[in-house]
């Protein structure tokens, strides 16, 4: 099931819209304020978060780029009155993944939450899940502040199954997202997985890097 944050002080447009949600089998959440927001956004995991630009206390544009600063790669929509390339362009650039104009309909609303839902943003370059600090752009790893080095392999590894948690990851996405269509042999992603998984968990620590007997690889605390 699909898990929303709508970020929105018009309350009757709020209201319309998680009712909709409700009728579609997606769950929403509610926050009249960016503060509210980041909040609720911080002690809760949401597929998509629906974005206000025009808000009281703190603005849209500055809620996605806090989020987008703290490594939060929820998958962010924005809604917005203004409709010009500017708006757009400073929208993206702030880190959202798609735009709507005000008024919108119904159907295009869901349409783009189950696309953003079935994509997990990949604008933030920074994530930090269960203590593993990883920054994918400066290619640095720490997990209880030691430093941790990856093989270019096991970066990706790392990157999509980080990326994707808390889902199970099947090994032929695994395969397809880290080789693409050049494929390995078939040890290749068992002694990568091996490696990462000494590299990264911690003697006394839970264990992160998980399999999943037949499903997949999952990255969880």
């Amino acid at each position: 099931m699909i898990h929303v944050l709508l970020v929105e002080d018009d309350l009757d447009l709020a209201t319309t819209v998680i009712d909709y949600l409700d009728l579609e089998g997606i769950t929403c959440d509610h926050a009249a304020n960016g503060i509210a927001g980041l909040e609720l956004l911080s002690n809760h995991h949401f597929d998509v978060m629906i974005l206000d630009v025009n808000m009281p206390r703190m603005d849209g544009l500055t809620v996605c780029k806090k989020m987008r600063e703290q490594g939060n790669s929820t998958a962010i929509l924005m809604l917005t009155a203004r409709d010009t390339l500017d708006d757009k362009l400073a929208g993206f650039a702030a880190g959202s993944d798609d735009y709507l104009v005000k008024p919108f309909e119904m159907q295009e609303l869901i349409a783009r939450i189950q696309v953003l839902a079935n994509r997990r943003s990949g604008q933030t370059t920074l994530l930090s899940l269960f203590g593993l600090d990883a920054d994918f752009n400066a290619k640095t790893l720490k997990r209880q502040q030691r430093s941790v080095q990856l093989s270019p392999t096991g970066w990706k590894i790392l990157e999509v199954l980080m990326r994707k948690s808390p889902e199970v990851v099947s090994k032929k996405q695994l395969l397809q997202a880290v080789w693409g269509d050049d494929l390995p042999d078939s040890d290749s992603l068992k002694v990568h997985l091996f490696k990462l998984r000494q590299q990264v968990d911690i003697p006394n620590e839970n264990k992160l890097i998980h399999t999943v007997p037949g499903q997949g690889f999952v990255f969880r605390g």
